[in-house]
């Protein structure tokens, strides 16, 4: 696997697809569409868009349990009769031109086509939870549609003299309010899953919209800009609000009130990337996150688009030179729990000599992989040592070998020669500048890392004197690259100063 071939978005852990199946079921709006799908029969009327009669909008009303008083009910059912038909829950007939769909009594009824329950119908029951997982996603996709369409009083106040929409007044591109509703939705997914983001709270509205309206190289946002950080606040709590009846979001929408005042420039700008906000205001200008089952449905729909956006678990049946190759990219927690899964039923001995086996290699990867490795070790007990005592006489792994079993207190461990201490050093510290601590590039490593890592400089060399006069001569395939690197690093400049003479040798010999 070369490494462009990497995940580029780290990996989102799942609920158990019949955990999902159920939560889908649960959605407002999905159920409701199911409620509707089963009531369809001969006596149920549509037009020539397969959309319900407005005379049978109180009767869908009515079965839902809906407030007939509240002026958005029929649009509720509506929309969930839509989903019906879209999902293929429902299938309708819609009335042919000349009004023989109708048959007798047409002429007092108007015309109007049939429905049916649609043989989809029969997964919501008796369909695997997958099945289930891909009528929602259906369902989704309508919904979606829908919250890219502009509101209903821009519509109206978007219409000519004859009652035709005036697209160029309207300013309406279906494909650019898919596409920023999709952006929208991939940061959402992008806050949660990455570590140290926001998984665990809910995203402020504004920050959101600032995020697909304020360029990342702006410093204070000017008024034009905030402007359009409130013009897409403002879009995205209409949005939200279609997008959680399916279960797609938890929303907190705007406060009403607020919506009534003037624009707090301020605040807006403070969310653009100022200073943080009071808690009290960031959740009256709204707050949102994906649910499990938005996370699943996010990245389905990434999936599908071709984005390569992985999940905890996928590897479980791979092999450990997969396993390896593609947690060595990932963050530590990230990929611990890809390990955990993978060792989960995999007998302790045969799992820890193919992790040995996959950890060796002289590439620029092998490093990451064996700390990797080591990782995937750390929980191993007694049953795993014969296969680390194994490879105590192996140049890449021996060093490996005799940490793991020194940690533990095993007796007999031969000590390392120089040489394998040497090389040992060189090949750690190469794994932590491969994670971006300090080398600005690698798996996630954040700034814990790079803080770290001139300390772990610091603590290796002070433990063998005369450490540079001898690093030079290492036979690893990244001993220039390293001593460049602490070099940079190394808080004692006199060290710092060694090693880049060191770095210069290591060149000057070709390693």
């Amino acid at each position: 696997m070369s490494a462009d071939s990497h995940p580029t978005l780290p990996p989102v852990r799942l609920l158990p697809d019949a955990e999902l199946a159920r939560e889908a079921l649960a959605a407002p709006l999905f159920a409701r569409a199911v409620r509707l799908a089963r009531w369809a029969g001969p006596d149920t009327r549509v037009d020539t868009g397969g959309e319900l009669v407005a005379g049978q909008l109180p009767e869908a009303v009515a079965l839902l349990g809906l407030d007939p008083a509240d002026e958005d009910s029929a649009a509720h059912a509506s929309q969930a009769w839509r989903v019906a038909v879209d999902t293929g829950l429902v299938d309708v007939t819609e009335p042919e031109e000349d009004g023989s769909a109708g048959g007798e009594g047409a002429e007092e009824e108007g015309e109007f086509g049939t429905a049916e329950p649609g043989e989809d119908l029969a997964l919501v029951t008796g369909g695997t939870p997958g099945d289930v997982l891909d009528l929602w996603l259906a369902a989704l996709d309508t919904v979606l549609a829908d919250a890219a369409v502009p509101a209903l009083d821009d519509l109206v106040d978007a219409l000519d003299a004859g009652g035709e929409i005036d697209f160029d007044q309207l300013d309406w591109n279906p494909r650019r309010e898919a596409d920023f509703l999709d952006g929208v939705l991939a940061n959402l997914y992008l806050l949660a899953v990455t570590e140290g983001g926001t998984a665990d709270g809910p995203v402020p509205l504004p920050v959101l919209a600032a995020s697909m309206v304020v360029p990342d190289d702006m410093g204070d946002p000017t008024d034009a800009v905030l402007e359009q950080v409130s013009d897409a606040m403002m879009r995205l709590d209409d949005q939200f609000r279609q997008l959680e009846p399916i279960g797609l979001v938890e929303f907190r929408p705007v406060d009403e009130d607020l919506m009534a005042e003037a624009e707090d420039e301020e605040f807006l700008a403070s969310a653009g990337g100022g200073a943080a906000p009071d808690e009290d205001d960031v959740a009256r200008y709204g707050l949102v996150r994906l649910t499990p089952l938005g996370l699943y449905g996010i990245r389905a729909r990434m999936l599908e688009a071709g984005v390569e956006a992985p999940a905890v678990g996928e590897l479980a049946d791979k092999g450990a030179d997969v396993l390896l190759d593609v947690v060595s990219h990932y963050s530590e927690a990230a990929a611990q729990a890809e390990i955990e899964e993978w060792l989960a039923g995999r007998p302790v001995p045969e799992a820890v000599t193919e992790l040995l086996a996959a950890a060796r290699g002289a590439d620029a990867d092998a490093p990451l992989r064996r700390l990797r490795c080591q990782q995937a070790l750390a929980p191993a007990g007694a049953e795993a040592e014969p296969a680390v005592r194994a490879v105590l006489d192996d140049a890449e792994l021996g060093g490996l070998a005799r940490v793991w079993l020194a940690e533990r207190g095993v007796a007999d461990v031969p000590a390392p020669d120089q040489e394998m201490v040497f090389w040992l050093t060189v090949d750690t510290i190469a794994a932590q500048l491969a994670t971006g601590g300090g080398s600005g590039g690698g798996a996630e490593g954040g700034e814990g890392a790079e803080a770290e890592l001139p300390l772990l400089i610091e603590s290796l060399t002070a433990h063998h004197a005369g450490f540079f006069e001898q690093a030079w001569r290492v036979e690893h395939p990244a001993t220039a690259h390293v001593l460049e690197a602490m070099g940079r690093l190394h808080p004692d400049k006199k060290a710092a100063k060694e090693a880049r003479k060191a770095a210069f040798k290591a060149r000057s010999r070709g390693v």
